[in-house]
């Protein structure tokens, strides 16, 4: 299999002007859909969308740390990693919060522009994670922490739907409460799967510079 395999083979040699490239188009779409998110989570009075609007603000902020410092020593790579799988943590916790306030009495948010903000949502982070998936592998925790993102954001958009059409029938706040749950789960998920990465990139550093390892 080539390097010009979409699915970005083991095989292919790290490409890091590629790999820049794709992360600032990534962070560019993300930002842009930040606004119109957010703007239409405030009107449907969701918490879930709260929440995944944020996490393109979050999106962004990887996306172009990455870009800033892909061509950082390993050690500092695995260092920065960590702190990407902390800030993959943001959202969880906005979402736990709103949850937290509301969960005594819990309102049913409007479906048609939660609905149709999910569906905008999927095509940026779908187009996001198809762009990432070729290069994943070329940065380390660093673009896994981006690519794990905008695939974990694919699947809560389509959860947002999900819980549009279970809102009309039930008329009721739990589901989007429940859904911000999983989002939690999601980006926790996420998190230690980043902060594994991270590890070891930090063992194989000290292995190349002769130290022991802990």
């Amino acid at each position: 299999m080539t390097s010009s395999d979409p699915t970005g083979s083991s095989a292919a040699p790290p490409d890091p002007t590629r790999l820049r490239r794709v992360v600032l188009i990534v962070a560019g779409l993300n930002f842009g859909y930040f606004f119109v998110e957010f703007a239409v989570a405030l009107v449907a009075g969701s918490v879930a969308l709260l929440a995944d609007s944020v996490d393109f603000l979050e999106d962004t902020a990887v996306n172009l740390l990455i870009f800033v410092a892909l061509g950082w020593p390993l050690v500092r790579r695995a260092q920065l990693g960590k702190v990407m799988a902390l800030v993959i943590l943001g959202p969880a916790v906005l979402a736990g919060w709103e949850a937290f306030q509301r969960f005594s009495d819990p309102v049913a948010p409007l479906v048609v522009p939660l609905v149709l903000a999910s569906v905008g949502a999927i095509a940026i982070n779908g187009t996001s994670a198809w762009l990432l998936t070729s290069v994943r592998h070329h940065g380390g925790s660093l673009s896994r922490a981006a690519f794990l993102s905008a695939r974990n954001d694919v699947l809560v958009n389509v959860s947002i739907i999900t819980m549009g059409v279970v809102t009309l029938w039930t008329r009721s706040g739990w589901p989007d409460l429940i859904l911000g749950c999983f989002i939690i789960l999601l980006a926790l998920r996420a998190a230690h799967e980043v902060w594994s990465v991270s590890e070891e990139e930090r063992l194989a550093a000290k292995a190349l510079s002769g130290e022991d390892l802990d």
